[in-house]
């Protein structure tokens, strides 16, 4: 018997290959990847060009940013101007009240050196009270100053309330002054402090210290 005689209707006729590849792929088809029309299992994120960027990644040229990156506001410069007064007269105070406190001391030792230390104790007890508040007060200048870059709304209301004091200290030092050092000392409190003051009313300060954090 012939198998391969064309002739003969008995005869078994020989088989054809199977279409497509070796694992039986139709032609046409991709040869690995995901069957067309049938989308990538979840979690398996999309493969080729043209897809978004995946969750998370930074974006990169020509992509917006995404909601809630921000960059953070940056600081008015009259906000900047107050902090800097500040840090100065609080520095100011500082040097004050401690100079002040040791010449007070100073003077009590030599008071009771000669006799008089219960007479003069009293003055000097208050005189260490007033230095000690001086310094106290320009601890709290530089505190606020240093909260100025993420304070809220407390640091606005307490700078106020400082800036008033100093300039009510401050026409009090020009009217017990007479025109000596005191009534110099009252006028640069109260240029500085009124420059505080002012600063903290506007609606920069109010944007400011009510912007968003992040």
């Amino acid at each position: 018997m012939s198998f391969g005689d064309p002739n003969n209707p008995y005869g078994q006729q020989p088989q054809q290959p199977p279409q497509g590849g070796p694992y039986g792929q139709q032609p046409g088809q991709p040869g690995y990847g995901y069957p067309q029309g049938q989308q990538a299992p979840q979690g398996v994120p999309p493969q080729g060009y043209g897809y978004p960027q995946h969750p998370g990644q930074a974006p990169g040229y020509g992509y917006p940013q995404a909601p809630g990156t921000a960059l953070p506001m940056e600081m008015p410069g009259l906000m900047k101007t107050a902090r800097v007064l500040l840090f100065i007269l609080g520095g100011l105070q500082i040097l004050i009240g401690v100079i002040a406190g040791i010449a007070i001391g100073s003077l009590q030792d030599v008071s009771n050196g000669v006799g008089s230390g219960k007479d003069t104790s009293g003055l000097a007890g208050v005189g260490i009270l007033v230095a000690i508040l001086v310094v106290a007060l320009g601890a709290l200048s530089i505190f606020l100053g240093v909260k100025f870059a993420k304070g809220g709304g407390a640091i606005r209301v307490t700078t106020i309330v400082y800036a008033s004091l100093m300039i009510l200290g401050a026409v009090v030092n020009m009217l017990a002054g007479q025109g000596g050092s005191a009534t110099f000392g009252g006028l640069l409190s109260l240029a500085m402090a009124g420059i505080i003051l002012a600063s903290m009313v506007t609606s920069q300060a109010s944007t400011w210290f009510n912007r968003p954090r992040y």
